[in-house]
């Protein structure tokens, strides 16, 4: 009875299971990826995203004041303040004065310091140093901190990636620099392969079976084998290291895939509409622009999300035709390289900016994927 037509299978628990762990799969990292961009380098280094919500031990590193800052009381030189520079003074645990021992000490307690004198620390940061003779050494005495730190979430690290000219993770010249490249790659091979998919599809003309052989046949044509020919050919004509020549190479590797798609919709459109536009006067061209491109909106918004979210991400091609040693044309997936390269260590910056990268693709793919299941099927159903 399984096998009659409107009844359920018994295997839909297991379909639907399959479906929401390839959901939650894909969600995890881009979750984990948000959180931590607003989360601080201690946080980030102490634990995991998960737990961003809830208070954490964390190992604080921080300075008394300096020897400049010291007073005379009686026989005595003494300095006092908070080791705590901002307003959130979470309560101290341990402490300790040296990286070897760094819970040597509660609250409370005092420490013999190396140089002489006395450091003692209350729970709530407060610090006392005191000693016979005057201090002489310049930096104030690191002090290591354990305690319970409160979640902490910042908008530093957005501003420090996207409007902070200063420093080289400012990456709003890159996100500029990509749309340029994105959105001329991602329209030029929609017009192009709209045009010769409509061709393909429904105009005879000698050769037309070995043009779509030959389309199928560059989808399998891998990229790597064309970069060096067609950037020497680029470097020739003179649009080797500019725009021209990454969207001319974006728009020849997208193509096939496009008239593929493209063509394959437009074949499984009816017949009798096209055939009653020509009867009724109607030129090839009308027919194009005023029915088949309204009909295949589907299909030019499944290419479309395909080519955006390659053309955003990609490293590769805009590596090689995009040769600028001023930082004029570079663009996102290349200054995360560079941060990468140069502040590794700064993990919250890493993914703030990663985060900043993907914004873009997921509001392009929400936005439009209700049409990629449509256009993805295209042609396979009569």
């Amino acid at each position: 009875m399984n096998n009659i037509a409107g009844t359920k299978s018994s295997l839909t628990w297991a379909v639907h299971i399959s479906v929401a762990v390839l959901v939650i799969a894909w969600l995890l990292p881009t979750v984990g990826l948000f959180v931590s961009s607003f989360r601080t380098a201690d946080q980030i280094a102490t634990s995991g995203w998960w737990k961003a919500l809830f208070s954490q031990e964390q190992t604080l590193s921080l300075r008394a004041a300096p020897a400049e800052e010291q007073v005379q009381v009686g026989n005595l030189y003494v300095i006092e303040g908070q080791i705590f520079e901002s307003e959130a003074r979470p309560e101290i645990q341990t402490w300790g004065i040296s990286s070897r021992a760094v819970d040597a000490f509660i609250p409370g307690d005092s420490a013999e310091l190396r140089g002489g004198g006395i450091f003692t620390l209350d729970v709530d940061g407060t610090y006392r140093i005191e000693n016979t003779e005057p201090f002489d050494v310049s930096r104030g005495q690191r002090v290591f901190i354990t305690a319970e730190v409160p979640p902490e979430f910042t908008l530093n690290n957005y501003y420090t990636v996207v409007f902070d000219p200063n420093n080289i993770e400012g990456m709003s010249k890159a996100f500029i620099n990509t749309l340029t490249v994105t959105i001329p790659a991602t329209i030029i091979p929609i017009l192009i392969a709209a045009f010769a998919a409509y061709a393909l599809a429904w105009m005879e003309f000698p050769g037309r079976a070995l043009l779509i052989a030959a389309v199928v046949g560059l989808l399998v044509v891998p990229l790597q084998l064309a970069l060096i020919p067609l950037l020497k050919f680029h470097n020739d004509i003179g649009i080797g290291k500019g725009y021209i020549g990454v969207w001319l190479a974006h728009t020849g590797f997208g193509m096939p895939m496009a008239i593929y798609l493209l063509r394959n919709y437009m074949v499984g459109l009816p017949r009798d509409i096209i055939e009653n536009a020509r009867v009724d006067g109607a030129t090839e061209f009308q027919i194009f622009i005023k029915i088949i491109l309204p009909l295949s909106f589907p299909a030019l918004a499944s290419f479309a999300i395909f080519q955006f979210l390659w053309t955003w991400n990609d490293l590769l091609v805009s590596l090689v035709f995009l040769i600028d040693s001023t930082g004029e044309t570079t663009v996102m997936t290349k200054q995360i390289v560079e941060i990468l390269g140069t502040r590794g260590g700064n993990w919250e910056i890493l993914a703030t900016a990663a985060f900043v990268s993907i914004i873009v693709p997921l509001i392009v793919f929400f936005a439009m994927q209700k049409y990629l299941v449509r256009g993805m099927l295209a042609g396979s159903v009569k």
